[in-house]
């Protein structure tokens, strides 16, 4: 599901109003505004100067809403080179600093040596069925700080298997997508 106009827009923060560049790519579903402004409202308390991680990003709303509400990193994975570069021009004409673009698939990613996010946006291409290895790895590799908060987006009706640790917060559908907040509590696999 993309935007008519090969655009879609940020409806938050310091970039509010702002266009994102959409290349027309096979699968690639932008996160409709709805959704991101209810997940938006969720994270508001806790958004600000927050390390996020962008797992699958393809346009890069998510991670741009994010670093336009005051997070102060987003770490962006995106493997498809068209997609990635468009991430990194919207990125550059925004001024939106903070952003970095990995072009590597997310499983790959996931073996590098592990850096802590307090924020998780996780919204693999939904063919590939990707939930249980990307959520397995980001708890056990070391990849989530202790408080950690993780979004997740899968097809409605079909609410993916998720570490016993992730307490769902809040939940919601919108047309065929089932999206949702976890909150990551208990002890650390690490300490």
């Amino acid at each position: 599901m993309k935007a008519a106009s090969g655009r879609i827009r940020i409806i938050g923060g310091h970039l509010r109003n702002s266009r994102l560049n959409v290349p027309d790519l096979p699968g690639l579903r932008p996160t409709p505004e709805r959704v991101r402004e209810t997940l938006f409202n969720w994270l508001a308390p806790t958004i600000a100067g927050v390390q996020a991680l962008d797992l699958c990003a393809g346009t890069g709303a998510l991670g741009i809403e994010a670093l336009s509400r005051g997070a102060e990193t987003v770490q962006f994975v995106e493997p498809d080179a068209s997609a990635a570069d468009a991430l990194r021009d919207n990125l550059s004409r925004l001024k939106a600093h903070g952003g970095e673009v990995a072009s590597v698939d997310a499983v790959r990613f996931l073996q590098r040596t592990p850096q802590r996010f307090g924020l998780v946006f996780l919204d693999p291409p939904f063919a590939l069925q990707l939930w249980a290895p990307l959520t397995r790895t980001l708890e056990e590799g070391g990849w989530l700080a202790a408080a950690a908060q993780i979004y997740v987006e899968s097809p409605r009706g079909q609410a993916p298997a998720v570490p016993a640790n992730w307490a769902l917060h809040r939940e919601g559908h919108a047309g065929e997508v089932r999206y949702a907040l976890y909150r990551r509590i208990g002890s650390d696999p690490l300490s």
